[in-house]
């Protein structure tokens, strides 16, 4: 049996189930509340929700390979363009693009024009240096940990702080050599 074609982000999305974006919303703002609550410091906030992406990055990335099925990427970019196209379309049901490439091709930016995560979202004047959506640099960042790719992920331009778009950082610090867990000697 032949492997099956890699899949667009749209026709995934399409046979995708699908929670209530309402409800997805609203309960990712109460988790950001309530780590604003518990941890006070804006900073230490950031730091958090970076955290709880890459958790959810790690795990994520297994879902992703098995429903998209895209095969090995060629080089980081067709790695950043696969995350806009297909990968914010399966998960956010949204399409980003990739643009501002260094020589290198080592560092990109992904623009979301829209994001559904800051729906009814307006960030008091305490929380000024929050940045709402950091769960979304740790998701990317964890994902491709997992596929042997460290990189650093920021954000660059936030339309909660007046931006006229979402801008994400991508910057690919090196290659991690694949480990095997045991050798097979014997």
């Amino acid at each position: 049996m032949a492997p099956a074609a890699p899949r667009s982000g749209d026709a995934i999305f399409a046979n995708i189930d699908r929670v209530n974006a309402e409800l997805f919303t609203l309960t990712y703002g109460a988790i950001v509340r309530q780590l604003i609550t518990d941890i006070e410091e804006v900073e230490e906030v950031n730091k958090e929700l970076d955290q709880m992406g890459y958790n959810i990055g790690i795990r994520l990335i297994d879902d992703f390979l098995a429903k998209s099925h895209v095969s090995k990427c060629i080089d980081f970019k067709e790695t950043a363009e696969t995350i806009a196209k297909v990968g914010f379309k399966m998960f956010l049901g949204i399409t980003a693009s990739v643009s501002n490439w260094d020589a290198d091709g080592t560092c990109c930016s992904i623009i979301l024009e829209d994001n559904p995560l800051v729906d009814f979202v307006e960030l008091p004047d305490t929380c000024q240096g929050l940045y709402y959506c950091n769960i979304l640099c740790g998701v990317i960042r964890g994902a491709l940990e997992m596929v042997s790719m460290k990189t650093e992920v920021t954000w660059l331009r936030d339309m909660l702080r007046g931006d006229d778009v979402f801008e994400l950082q991508l910057k690919l610090v090196n290659q991690i050599p694949e480990e095997y867990p045991y050798k097979d000697d014997e």
